[in-house]
């Protein structure tokens, strides 16, 4: 196999020694200081004995210790990203699972996950202080080697790791370059969690042209976010609907004169045309991307050209440079424009499949393609508008989470009988999670009680807002649960 360079050396190569990486509120890091920061990171699990092609967990916020982690791993080992909202019990299954070998945790979360990563070798951002710089060690890699494992999601029996390559990452990578246009002077401000994809491929893009990223995990306050962004002179955001909700609605953001942001990104879910409009109008020296991405697709899959958002809004464009998107019937053929079908991707963004799951892997990934799930119509100038989602995944506040989790979860509770959990439309979440439960003959079991049970089981973001208490859940003919139906009980 054909050996290369790191990925880490790769994303970093444009990087001048003296120009800045990292910009948190109380240091700026360049790039050569974010190399001595990878290499002693490197030192720290070779002392710990952790060898080449070990799998590293990665559990902090956003931060210079989480990048040189990463990065670190992406030099010579597998980066496993984790979650810093999922509960400890969970942490410690998907650890196991996925045959992580050691961990690199921010201090703040060692007493919370002190059990869930048992014995193996751990570090902190205590590695990054004091003593001689580490000489730099070289590494190679294989391209259809894996560089990391990104978990779709959070609690269920079968999670899924998405096996992320070296190819898929600097593939898709490469793609969003070249359509955003990125430049060495550009800096994006960062709202978005490092451990999901769209979050990570902000900070590959620009590590890769030389730009920098601008860190704030204080989101919660968009007017903490906007204050950065002015004072650092942002050339980007990124975010979510609920992001860009949140601007729209409860901030300065359409007020406020910000004449260094170049360029605005929105995915993670469907952004309503009316919230889009504003955007436009808010920022309108700010040219806006609407996207749309899958984790199994490294992050990106297609995009909006801006100057079409006035003819196509709605839509979420075509595929980015070096992707193919095509819209199927139920045997793999093409559709014609304005019929129902699946999207389909092919590229070398695209996965190789699911850790350990073969069964998973040969559903999603056909021929080298991936199934989105997603049902889609095309337009006859080849625009694609999503019109539903095959699978019954929600997304909500930016998260990809699926019903059946939350199905697994309730039913942990034995005096339900039965549950269904759906998305609905919500103004601020994207979707709402709303889940409709049966239970056992004479149980008085509550709401309330199933909730506290949510509560303790599941991320936060994965707790529906709203529980139904109902006789029995509709079905159809074949026996199964009618979502549709439920969604039009509501």
């Amino acid at each position: 196999m054909l050996r290369q360079e790191s990925t880490t050396e790769h994303l970093l190569a444009a990087g001048a020694a003296d120009a800045p990486a990292i910009i948190e509120p109380k240091q700026v890091v360049t790039y050569s200081q974010l190399r001595a920061d990878i290499a002693r990171v490197l030192a720290a699990l070779d002392d710990h004995g952790v060898h080449p092609g070990s799998r590293v967990a990665i559990l902090a916020d956003n931060s210079t210790f989480w990048v040189a982690s990463y990065l670190a791993a992406l030099h010579r080992h597998v980066a496993v990203p984790f979650s810093t909202k999922l509960p400890a019990d969970e942490v410690k299954r998907l650890a196991d699972w996925a045959g992580c070998d050691a961990v690199a945790i921010e201090r703040r979360y060692e007493r919370r996950y002190a059990e869930a990563f048992g014995e193996r070798p751990r570090i902190n951002e205590t590695v990054l202080t004091g003593g001689q710089t580490p000489p730099w060690p070289e590494s190679e890699v294989g391209l259809d080697d894996d560089a990391a494992l990104m978990f779709t999601s959070g609690t269920t029996a079968r999670p899924k790791a998405v096996r992320v390559t070296n190819r898929n990452l600097r593939a898709n990578t490469a793609s969003i370059i070249e359509y955003l246009g990125l430049r060495d002077d550009d800096r994006m401000l960062v709202v978005l969690p490092f451990f999901y994809c769209y979050g990570a491929s902000l900070l590959h893009t620009h590590l890769r042209v030389g730009g920098s990223v601008a860190l704030c995990n204080t989101f919660a306050f968009p007017e903490t976010a906007l204050e950065m962004l002015d004072r650092e002179q942002c050339t980007g955001l990124a975010g979510v609907p609920s992001t860009y909700q949140l601007l729209l609605r409860a901030s300065s953001f359409a007020s406020r004169q910000l004449p260094s942001l170049r360029h605005l990104q929105q995915a993670g879910g469907k952004l309503p045309p009316v919230l889009i409009e504003e955007l436009i109008a808010a920022q309108p020296q700010a040219r806006v991307f609407v996207m749309y991405g899958q984790t199994e697709a490294t992050a990106r899959l297609s995009y909006l050209p801006p100057e079409l958002l006035g003819t196509k809004l709605g839509s979420i464009g075509r595929g980015i440079p070096g992707v193919e998107l095509a819209v199927v019937d139920e045997r793999g053929e093409p559709v014609g424009p304005g019929v129902t079908g699946e999207i389909i991707a092919s590229g070398e963004n695209i996965s190789p499949g699911y850790l350990g799951d073969a069964e998973a892997t040969r559903e999603k990934f056909a021929d080298g393609k991936l199934r989105t799930g997603d049902l889609a119509v095309r337009d006859t100038d080849g625009f694609i508008f999503i019109v539903d989602r095959l699978a019954d995944f929600i997304k909500s506040w930016g998260n990809r989470v699926s019903s059946q989790e939350i199905e697994a979860a309730a039913l942990r509770l034995t005096d339900l009988v039965s549950a269904a959990a759906v998305g609905v439309p919500d103004p601020d979440a994207g979707e709402a999670i709303v889940l409709f439960v049966v239970r056992r003959a004479g149980s008085a079991l509550s709401e309330d009680e199933i909730a506290a049970h949510l509560r303790a089981s599941l991320a936060k973001h994965m707790v529906p807002q709203s529980i139904r208490l109902i006789d029995a859940l509709p079905l159809n003919e074949n026996g199964k649960v009618s979502k549709a139906r439920l969604r039009s009980m509501l």
